[in-house]
């Protein structure tokens, strides 16, 4: 009997051995899990967040890295443009400071002739293009109407004295409408950039597609590049306004708005829109008809159609401008400027000091900074343009 209880008493003890060691191992492998389990949730020390936590991404509220020195290297250091946009820039885009501006709300626009590009050489654009549609262009020339033919005769006294006449803006626009209606949208912007390859008039290495203001088209970049949306607001006609700009100027087509003719179906004939549906055979073609000329007052009310928000900086060279001008910089929740150029460059631009005199005197009145071109840029359109 004393051996049997010595042999259940000793085996109770293995036993109880056993379960304790069990026991143990049970509770060290569950911390251990515990501790690694913690470990793996530490954000420090997991790998993917520890390089998040160490390089931030910049944020779209956050000011840029760009320095201004690079950004406008193009601008003299004494350019009043300078200095004060790269003072807005850093204000209205640090996040906490009272003129901070919202990405969204950021909104700049432009005209386009003699704010982005050459204006007169020896007149604009787009009245360059009609002259020669009308009374250049073989296959098209000995097909002008009477109408298109005196607006040309019209253009030509206007190169040849610089004297803008009076009622031009809408001749033109409607000698334009019929002098490419039917073409399709394509049709018309190859045609335009077909003739934005010529030769510039009066300068040697530079045709009409590269006459654009080099010192401009870094402020677009350079707004760009702090989130803004950047539109151009022009008096020339939409579509030849995309065939100028497109490929030179950074922005999308739909954010180039200017003057408008009608737009229709290829079968639709006289009906109108109304009382027609498009089909599956149809093309959308110009349809011959003037609708708007994008100046003055016209120009705020295409921002507030085609944009919906007040822009905050605004670009212009002349009164067809001021009235976007105003629009931009009075009654406005943001901090805003607007800046005008001067035409004041004899030797590298096709100057006018009366103009630009002019200019200047409008800017102190209205509130707006003037842009010398002959003083406030280190180059036009390149080292290597020189006018003839």
């Amino acid at each position: 009997m004393e051996n049997k209880k010595t042999n259940t008493a000793f085996g109770w003890k293995v036993l109880s051995g056993i379960l304790a060691v069990a026991l143990i191992t049970m509770s060290c492998l569950y911390f251990v899990g515990l501790t690694n389990n913690n470990r793996t949730a530490t954000p420090a020390e997991t790998p993917s967040q520890t390089t998040s936590t160490v390089v931030s991404t910049p944020s779209q509220t956050e000011p840029s890295d760009t320095q201004p020195a690079d950004a406008l290297s193009l601008w003299t250091e004494t350019a009043p443009l300078k200095a004060q946009l790269t003072a807005y820039i850093k204000a209205i885009t640090t996040e906490g400071s009272a003129d901070f501006i919202p990405v969204k709300n950021r909104i700049a626009v432009f005209d386009m002739d003699g704010t982005l590009c050459c204006e007169t050489d020896p007149g604009y654009f787009d009245h360059k293009l009609l002259y020669h549609r009308v009374m250049e262009d073989p296959d098209y020339k000995d097909k002008a109407s009477e109408e298109e033919k005196a607006a040309a005769a019209i253009i030509k006294t206007y190169f040849e004295t610089g004297e803008y006449p009076s009622g031009l803006d809408v001749t033109h626009g409607k000698a334009v409408a019929t002098a490419f209606k039917g073409m399709t949208p394509d049709e018309f912007d190859a045609y335009v950039k077909a003739y934005r390859d010529q030769p510039m008039e009066g300068y040697h290495n530079l045709t009409n597609g590269q006459a654009f203001y080099q010192p401009m088209l870094q402020v677009i970049d350079y707004l760009q590049a702090n989130d803004f949306t950047v539109y151009i607001i022009s008096g020339t006609d939409r579509l030849i306004t995309r065939g100028l700009a497109e490929g030179t100027v950074n922005i999308p087509v739909g954010h180039m708005i200017g003057s408008d003719e009608s737009l229709v179906a290829s079968q639709q004939g006289d009906k109108d829109g109304l009382s027609y549906t498009f089909t599956k055979d149809d093309k959308v073609i110009t349809g011959g008809e003037f609708l708007i000329k994008n100046l003055k007052m016209n120009k705020v009310s295409a921002i507030e159609r085609e944009i919906g928000e007040q822009p905050v900086l605004c670009f212009g060279n002349s009164g067809g401008d001021f009235a976007m001008a105003n629009f931009t910089i009075n009654h406005n929740p943001y901090k805003s400027a607007a800046f005008m150029l001067c035409c004041d460059d004899l030797e590298r631009e096709n100057g006018n000091l009366k103009k630009a005199d002019s200019m200047k005197t409008s800017c102190e009145e209205n509130g707006y900074t003037p842009v010398s071109m002959k003083n406030d840029w280190t180059t036009i359109y390149g080292e290597n343009v020189t006018r003839k």
